[in-house]
């Protein structure tokens, strides 16, 4: 991941399929001068089922700056809820929110995937609730256009996809870009995220298949 001409972190995904559900670990770490400015250790679980889309969980631990915090957001389909769990291991306290949500929803790293899952045919939206903030908000992503893109992995063509937000996570990170591969994989290649104070892009440098 850069950001300006920095390289800025180094991210890891690995995708493993149990039945109908994809389970997806993930780590952020930061690397070179930003670590002295702004240490970032982060680790994210989640899980979808690729038949419906619905989250199984999301839960993640954040180490940012003097920031450590553990939490955990469940859904419970049948009453309706998503409840979030959240431990600050500093100042060694704990607060659980519930809140409402609809018949399905997805997690904000399970919706990368998923929309992987989908046809992404160029010119075609489509729609999906997705869990933020202890808020359900629902993301437009929309299919824009076929380009080759050039990564340390290789080059791929892929199809250009911009999710859009009226309010949330997604609305408020300014604009992003998702390159997924052509093909029935769909593997996400690049990313791009356009904010007020400056560019982050995320190319893929490898991937292995087991």
């Amino acid at each position: 991941m850069d950001w300006r001409v920095f390289s800025a972190a180094i991210a890891s995904f690995q995708i493993e399929q149990q039945g109908t559900t994809q389970k997806i670990t993930a780590t952020a770490d930061t690397v070179g001068a930003v670590t002295m400015l702004f240490p970032v250790i982060d680790r994210f679980q989640a899980g979808f089922d690729t038949k419906t889309g619905c989250s199984a969980g999301f839960s993640k631990q954040t180490q940012e700056g003097r920031r450590k915090i553990s939490s955990d957001l469940s859904f419970d389909y049948k009453e309706g809820k998503q409840t979030l769990t959240e431990r600050n291991l500093v100042k060694g306290t704990t607060k659980q929110l519930t809140a409402s949500i609809p018949a399905c929803v997805s997690d904000s790293l399970s919706a990368i995937f998923y929309v992987g899952s989908q046809p992404l045919v160029v010119g075609q939206n489509f729609r999906f609730p997705l869990a933020d903030s202890m808020r359900t908000v629902t993301v437009t992503m929309k299919v824009e256009a076929k380009e080759e893109v050039k990564t340390p992995a290789g080059v791929f063509q892929t199809v250009r996809v911009q999710p859009t937000a009226d309010e949330g996570i997604v609305k408020n990170r300014g604009k992003i870009w998702i390159w997924y591969t052509d093909d029935a994989r769909h593997i996400p290649v690049q990313v791009k995220a356009s904010l007020f104070w400056g560019t982050i892009t995320a190319r893929l440098q490898s991937y292995e298949t087991k």
